[in-house]
């Protein structure tokens, strides 16, 4: 797989792996055992970079992670987040603390259960209204400075809060929801992660699993599956995206591709600085997503793709 560059100097492949889905969100946690095996399976299938936090499981997937990789830990890059103390899977409510105490707690367990010395990126997976984020970029500059990080970055924050945090400790790269069919950062996010040079690592890069067409209104998810509640899956919203998924099929039959790998390559050609990481539990559709590398998508193709996408009424939900 081809590379890109995170922050100064941390190369990972274009593509990462979104480990989340292992332990968290999708159904019950597949056995240790066994997502120990399929994050082996994304490194044989080209990927470098892996995407955990403490909250997945909680905790068991970056144990997971941390022994999964053990072997190849100079050849790959692992990113992880704190700031969640506790989340509740049925409402979604969130307990939020990223004080520099449970910051530096949160850092020392995640080492120990990555079983690394030092975490390549490091993220706060959401802004604390309690601490300012003056506060929380200074604890990650010390603990740069102490060797714990080499790089930090944010997930779902505004503009200000990325300028604010980005003047106080430069920011490698801010994690967001981003795809074809959820394109809010457009309007403000995006441009001023360009301006600065900070990556967009995009999360749920294929819509929840719903931009691979593999799923339709009649389709059962086992409980616990957040596609249960997700606003995406409401059969009403999924007849209104029929139109996006027919158009990203006309692409994909023009170019002897998936669906997934339309999309993947969609985001791939917005700039070298969009690191898509992708997630499943199959490890052919790991290696299919993977494939995405190799599509070209030149700048002509991505206007017109753009152009004709402008002209779909995508529902465009968060959730």
């Amino acid at each position: 797989m081809k590379t890109r560059v995170i922050g100064k100097d941390l190369e990972v492949s274009s593509l990462g792996y979104g480990c989340m889905g292992l332990s968290h969100g999708y159904g019950p946690a597949t056995n240790k055992e066994e997502a120990i095996n399929t994050v082996r399976a994304a490194f044989e299938s080209g990927y470098t970079m892996f995407d955990t936090a403490e909250i997945y499981g909680p905790f068991i997937n970056e144990e997971i992670v941390g022994e999964a990789l053990k072997p190849y830990r100079n050849q790959v890059a692992i990113a992880t987040k704190f700031g969640i103390a506790s989340m509740n899977d049925k409402t979604g409510e969130m307990v939020l603390d990223s004080s520099p105490e449970t910051v530096r707690k949160s850092v020392e367990a995640s080492l120990s259960r990555l079983k690394i010395d030092t975490i390549d990126l490091y993220y706060q997976h959401r802004q604390d209204p309690n601490t300012p984020i003056e506060v929380v970029a200074q604890t990650m500059k010390e603990l740069i400075e102490e060797g714990k990080i080499k790089n930090w970055g944010l997930s779902v924050v505004d503009e200000d809060t990325i300028r604010r945090a980005h003047k106080v400790c430069p920011i490698a790269a801010v994690e967001s929801e981003y795809s074809i069919m959820y394109r809010h950062i457009e309007k403000d996010v995006l441009p001023v992660l360009e301006e600065l040079d900070i990556a967009l690592v995009a999360y749920s890069p294929l819509g929840k699993g719903f931009l691979t067409g593999k799923y339709s209104k009649e389709t059962t998810y086992p409980a616990g599956d957040l596609r249960n509640i997700m606003a995406r899956y409401k059969p009403e919203v999924m007849e209104a995206n029929q139109a996006l998924l027919r158009f990203m099929q006309n692409i994909a039959t023009e170019k002897q591709v998936t669906l997934s790998q339309v999309a993947l390559a969609w985001l791939l050609a917005r700039n070298p600085n969009v690191v898509p990481i992708p997630g499943s539990r199959n490890i052919e559709r790991i290696k299919e997503n993977a494939g995405a590398d190799k599509i070209v998508l030149s700048l002509d193709e991505y206007a017109q793709i753009n152009k004709l996408l402008n002209e779909i009424d995508v529902v465009q939900v968060a959730f």
